[in-house]
């Protein structure tokens, strides 16, 4: 054989084994044809038995065209990230800064002058390993917070100013509305029910052929209350809707064991997970989130993100979380700890206090007699802050409460009080 072939062949060897373990996304990647039967997001197997179809359709099914079509910007690390790496203009005598509480001033571990990994994958198979039901990199996007996974599912599944349209469950997480109205996105609201559960008949009758993405808030934000596993499978199962589940859940790791719709994720690919670091692991500063679902639409994320949008430190730092799982689940146990103590203190408070709704979440949301939004602002002004609700569906003279360290409860409950009674005082 001559040489220039060995050599050619040497080099395309390199080349495979240098790219990472996620891969630029083409349009001929998903099939164009369904093997579905009687529902869109079901086949048969061998044996006979009906059941989601796999990650081949669902996507290609529901994105935009202009998307699958895409040709996704491929960035120099997908190509090589280890050796001399002279292809992608960096700056190779290092950082002008290193984060201040740096152990060494000059220790650059991060090496912070190169551009990071685009796929993150050593944080997905952490993920992956911890959240467990058969996932794997492929079924994880990481992003800046989970707004950003919102966004790019906006803008992969919804035609801008066309007839496309989200589904939303009031009251809920406010950037679905807003991200739909920077997209020109029509606005479909299937209202929870007054004790905050959805209400599965009405909202698969709201839904039309247009509703690409239907988001439920579980644990809900600013309900506390976290949606049963068998509403959200009706849904996804349902012949009445087609389009994508989108499950967010921020808050989920202060719910009971076996509340994730994670688990559905393998059985249904039109379900799709929002989580974060933000909550329970305590990271909001890093911005760091994630969307789980079928690897055909988490490559479509993947392409239509941009190229470095989790850098360095954030994945340090996520990575570092998710190998500290102790210190997770004690903050957890606390949290919940406090939460019942708080509550417990707020129903106590009877001239005050009309109702503390059940929470599957770091918050509680209660409802006073009256002058919610004064009590808020007054209490906020004396340095405790909650957050005033009484705008929201079903939520008339509500306040929302994180809960906080004991001394940061016992200061909120004392205020409360206090400006309480100097509100109505003042009002005779």
């Amino acid at each position: 054989m001559p040489l220039a072939v060995i050599q050619i062949i040497l080099l395309a060897l390199l080349l495979v084994q240098a790219r990472p373990q996620s891969f630029p996304f083409r349009s001929s990647d998903i099939s164009e044809s369904s093997t579905t039967t009687t529902h869109p997001n079901m086949k048969r197997d061998h044996s006979g038995e009906e059941k989601k179809s796999d990650a081949g359709g669902i996507a290609a099914r529901l994105a935009r065209k202009n998307i699958l079509e895409l040709q996704p910007y491929r960035c120099a690390r997908d190509d090589y990230s280890v050796g001399v790496l002279l292809d992608a203009n960096e700056n190779a005598f290092g950082p002008a800064s290193l984060p201040t509480k740096s152990l060494d001033p000059f220790d650059n571990s991060n090496t912070l002058e190169r551009y990071p990994d685009p796929y993150q994958v050593p944080l997905k198979e952490l993920v992956a390993k911890y959240r467990g039901h058969n996932l794997t990199p492929a079924n994880i996007f990481v992003g800046v917070g989970s707004d950003e996974a919102i966004d790019l599912l906006m803008r992969i599944f919804c035609h801008p100013g066309q007839t496309d349209e989200i589904l939303i469950t009031p009251p809920t997480y406010g950037m679905y509305k807003v991200c739909a109205k920077v997209n020109d996105i029509k606005i479909l609201s299937s209202p929870l029910t007054p004790d905050f559960d959805l209400d599965v008949p009405k909202t698969l009758e709201t839904v039309t052929e247009q509703t690409k993405l239907l988001f439920i808030c579980s644990p809900g934000n600013p309900t506390c209350k976290a949606i049963p596993l068998e509403d959200i499978e009706q849904i996804a199962s349902s012949e009445k809707y087609s389009g994508l589940v989108v499950v967010d859940e921020a808050y989920v790791d202060f719910t009971a064991p076996g509340q994730s719709a994670v688990s559905l994720v393998e059985k249904y690919p039109n379900i799709v997970v929002l989580q974060t670091l933000s909550k329970a692991f305590g990271l909001a500063g890093i911005r760091c989130g994630f969307c789980i679902g079928a690897p055909d639409v988490i490559q479509l994320m993947n392409n239509v993100k941009a190229p470095y949008n989790v850098n360095a430190l954030t994945s340090e730092v996520a990575i570092n979380a998710m190998k500290s799982i102790d210190t997770l689940e004690k903050n957890v146990k606390d949290t919940l700890a406090q939460r019942e103590i708080v509550k417990t203190k707020l129903e106590a408070l009877a001239d005050i206090v009309v109702k503390v709704y059940p929470s599957d979440s770091n918050f509680l949301l209660f409802r006073v007699k009256d002058k919610a939004l004064e009590l808020y602002k007054t209490m906020a002004d004396k340095g405790v802050v909650t957050r005033f609700r009484g705008n929201e569906l079903h939520c008339d003279q509500c306040i929302r409460v994180t809960i906080g360290t004991p001394e940061e409860n016992e200061k909120f409950l004392d205020l409360l009080q206090s400006t309480w009674k100097e509100l109505t005082t003042n009002q005779m």
